[in-house]
């Protein structure tokens, strides 16, 4: 794959890692396909929500950075698997969790946009300590 088109995904993934550091849902909206999926199985059973249903929830909590938590995000990896599709494994926390996020990304428009948030978290652990 190019190395503009990773250049690109990895912008996104650091919109996506600054939305989510500052609970700030107009970063989040540029980086969120409109019919994105967020889905978690940690806790025994599906958590399943769509963009309309997640959002409201990142607006209500107190950001990381209001808190001056230090930020743990880092991409972990990016694949390719034609021009239009990517996929990336990332790292962040917002205190007390830390979440490996798995993401898919499509390219629709000439613009990379996170198409599924699959995660798991654990509570009290550093992401990269």
């Amino acid at each position: 794959m190019k190395a503009t088109e990773f250049a690109a995904v990895s912008a996104v993934l650091q919109t996506y890692f600054d939305g989510l550091h500052h609970s700030d849902t107009t970063r989040l909206r540029t980086v969120f396909h409109s019919d994105a999926i967020y889905a978690c199985a940690t806790e025994g059973a599906l958590l399943k929500l769509s963009m309309p249903e997640y959002f409201p929830i990142v607006d209500k909590r107190p950001s990381p950075a209001s808190r001056n938590d230090a930020r743990t995000d880092r991409i972990l990896e990016i694949q390719f698997a034609g021009p239009v599709t990517a996929f990336a494994r990332v790292e962040c926390s917002i205190a007390p969790k830390s979440f490996v996020d798995f993401l898919t990304l499509i390219k629709l428009d000439r613009r990379w946009q996170i198409i599924s948030k699959v995660f798991h978290f654990e509570i009290g652990r550093e992401t990269n300590a």
